[in-house]
Formats: structure tokens, C-alpha cells, sequence
């Protein structure tokens, strides 16, 4: 298998789909010292030389003081490949740290949603790209199903509170296994955050439970996907949706609003 032309040609229908990138763009990825992130940026850099919108790339990266060995070897790489990479040590995220070390993921992820605005604002970037594969998409789904009563998962496409900023998933269509097999055959370094190793949480259990199904089932990822872009409204149990009930059709029409990032 060609990883680097399936890879683009996934990338790219998620990227055209959904109108992520456009003329002008200057998009700064988000890397977090994972496989995911350095394969994004992988193909965004290509994307960059063959793609018919002209549009600049940058990356960064955020330090909560999580990651389980030093991040010098991705700063070496990216400019290896002559990208232009900032290293941002978050100090709000170091104190949370020492004065709440039992912090929800909430928390953590609202100091790094701030941090990311700040950079991005500094780097010119209009555009944040974050390295989220169909894997987390899927998780999701399952996620707001089962434990929080929403039928809902990651979008594609928001934009921040204020509309400065576009905050687009390009992974969308990619699985961690392409990612991994691309990440390997790069050999970009990566750089494991300890969040990803803790075990015993629902995300890992979905992972797991994914993982059982797969063996039987594996284009699993790849129908839920088609899932959601498929919806039979009038087949859920949401009234405002239900054939022949009042204002349906208006429901309908604001049922895709722009989504806002909280």
C-alpha cells in the first residue's frame, strides 16, 4: 500500500468536504508529540505543494508538563524539514499542576484551548489544526451516546467564540493505523503525552471495545463514519424531527448551524 497516497487522498476529501483550508489560509498545527499530529502536518506540507488553494503551514506545540520525555527531538525534525515550530511551556498549566494535581481533563483542556488561541494569535494563523483521526471521532460518538445522552461527536469544522479562529480535523477519514504505519515510515519522533497511557478511563475501554469488534468487523470505523453523515431524522426520538410534527421543517433547516467552539 502506498501509505503517503492514501493518505493524501483521505486527507483531502475531508479537507474539500468540508471546505477546511481556503486561498490565503495560514493554518498552525496543533502537535502534541504524537503520531497523529506529525502525520497531519506530514500531509498538510504536502498538501501545501500540489493543492490548487494557496495556503501556508506552521506548527506548534503546547507544554502542560505531561509529556514522558523531553520534546528537543521533534524541534529537530521539524527543522530538518525547514518548518517553522514554536515551543510554548504553558505556565498557568505547570501551577494547575502543583496546586491540583488531581485535575480533570476539563481543566487541563481549558488552559490548553487559551494557550493554543494565544499562539496562534502570535503566529498569524487563522486556521488551527488539530490531528484528531476517525478513531476519536468514533470515540466520541460513542462517548456523548452512552454517558452523556447526546447524539453527537467531534465536528469537522468549528470556529472559536469570537470567529477569529478556524479549528478544522483533517484526520477526519484516517485511522491510527495509517497514522502509525506513516509516523513509522517518516521516522518523526514521537513524543508520548502521559494522559494517553492511563488506564482504567472510558476512552480506554472504548478503545478496547473497538478493538474486540475490529477483529470481526473491520470496516467498523469506516461505517460509522458514513453514519453520521447519514442521518434519518424522522427515525430518532427527538419530536421536532418527527414527520408531520409542527415546525419540523424549520428545525430542520437550523439543525447545521455553524458550530462554536465553548
Amino acid at each position: 500500500m502506498d501509505l503517503e497516497k492514501v493518505l493524501l487522498r483521505k486527507v483531502g476529501e475531508a479537507i474539500g468536504r468540508f471546505r477546511m483550508i481556503r486561498d490565503g489560509d495560514r493554518v498552525a498545527v496543533a502537535l502534541s508529540g504524537g503520531k497523529d499530529s506529525l502525520t497531519l502536518l506530514h500531509a498538510l506540507l504536502l498538501l501545501q505543494e500540489r493543492a490548487p488553494v494557496d495556503f501556508s503551514v506552521c506548527a506548534f506545540t503546547v507544554e502542560q508538563g505531561k509529556f514522558l520525555r523531553p520534546v528537543e527531538p521533534i524541534g529537530d525534525y521539524l527543522r530538518s524539514r525547514g518548518v517553522a515550530w514554536t515551543y510554548y511551556r504553558d505556565k498557568p498549566s505547570f501551577r494547575l499542576l502543583d496546586e491540583q494535581p488531581g485535575h480533570g481533563c476539563d481543566l487541563c483542556s481549558r488552559y490548553r484551548r487559551r494557550a493554543v488561541y494565544e499562539i496562534a494569535r502570535g503566529l498569524g494563523a487563522n486556521v488551527i489544526a488539530f490531528g484528531h483521526t476517525a478513531d476519536d471521532f468514533c470515540e466520541s460518538f460513542l462517548r456523548n451516546t452512552l454517558f452523556t445522552g447526546r447524539l453527537s461527536a467531534l465536528p469537522p469544522v468549528a470556529y472559536s467564540r469570537d470567529k477569529e479562529f478556524r479549528l478544522i480535523r483533517p484526520l477526519l477519514f484516517v485511522t491510527e493505523e495509517l497514522t502509525k504505519a506513516c509516523a513509522e515510515s517518516l521516522g518523526a519522533p514521537v513524543v508520548p503525552c502521559g494522559c494517553s497511557q492511563k488506564t482504567g478511563t472510558v476512552r480506554r475501554s472504548l478503545r478496547d471495545f473497538f478493538g474486540e469488534l475490529e477483529r470481526d468487523y473491520p470496516n467498523l470505523k469506516e461505517t460509522m463514519l458514513a453514519a453520521m453523515g447519514n442521518i434519518e431524522l424522522h427515525r430518532l426520538l427527538d419530536p421536532r424531527f418527527i414527520e408531520g410534527e409542527p415546525g419540523v421543517k424549520e428545525a430542520r433547516q437550523e439543525l447545521f448551524p455553524i458550530v462554536m467552539e465553548p
